[in-house]
């Protein structure tokens, strides 16, 4: 009997497009919040600093708590979204976004960051001398000079996201096609004793995470040149 005819693909489904969503995410907040934290030098930056360092060093299981409280149905925000929409943000595919988003975005931060302190300031001192505006100089000038840190950073903060196993457990739960994302689908597998399904999705999630990498690498060395 063929395996992958019996094996449920929508964990890969869902991982990918949650893991998309997350990495859109994390640009949206994690570029503006990495520039910041380059260019600019305000009261509270190394507080900052180190709160956007704390999800990697905490274990998933105390983010998905903390992110649990916050959109829960008994927090402010999660009964707000609650009168607005009409369903509870907690175990649907939205909450396993905004997980794989809280895991993933301080890679993208760090990196970006990193990115952005390499480009010399006075390539963008020079642009203002020449009247360009501080929007302008940040997409013609900065972000082509800091693109292959930038990428790195996606590449990172996409592969932390398609690979969130203990956050996204707890705020989006286990529900089979609707939040049973691939890390959890090989976990219930296991704990059913089910190797040959574990070994399959193993290998498919290895090969899927290979792949993307590979080809945002070689997106990565486009970006730098041919040296």
């Amino acid at each position: 009997m063929n395996l992958v005819s019996e094996v449920n693909l929508f964990p890969l489904y869902l991982s990918l497009k949650v893991s998309i969503l997350a990495t859109c995410l994390s640009l949206i907040i994690g570029i503006p919040a990495a520039w910041i934290l380059a260019r600019k030098d305000f009261y509270g930056k190394s507080l900052l600093d180190t709160l956007v360092t704390l999800p990697v060093v905490l274990p998933p299981t105390v983010l998905g708590y903390y992110l649990l409280v916050v959109i829960g149905r008994n927090s402010w925000f999660g009964q707000a979204f609650e009168r607005i929409t009409g369903f509870s943000l907690v175990f649907t595919w939205q909450a396993a976004v905004l997980a794989a988003s809280l895991v993933s975005i301080p890679l993208l931060i760090k990196s970006c960051k990193a990115a952005f302190l390499a480009v010399d300031p006075d390539v963008e001192d020079a642009a203002r001398t020449l009247g360009k505006g501080e929007l302008e100089i940040f997409w013609r000038v900065t972000v082509p000079l800091a693109w292959p840190g930038m990428l790195a950073g996606i590449v990172l903060s996409f592969a932390r996201a398609l690979g969130d196993f203990g956050t996204t457990l707890i705020v989006a739960g286990n529900i089979p096609n609707r939040t049973q994302t691939m890390p959890i689908a090989i976990y219930d597998a296991l704990l059913a004793g089910d190797s040959q399904t574990v070994n399959f999705l193993v290998i498919l999630m290895t090969a899927v995470a290979l792949a993307i990498l590979l080809a945002l690498n070689k997106l990565e060395r486009l970006g730098r040149g041919p040296y």
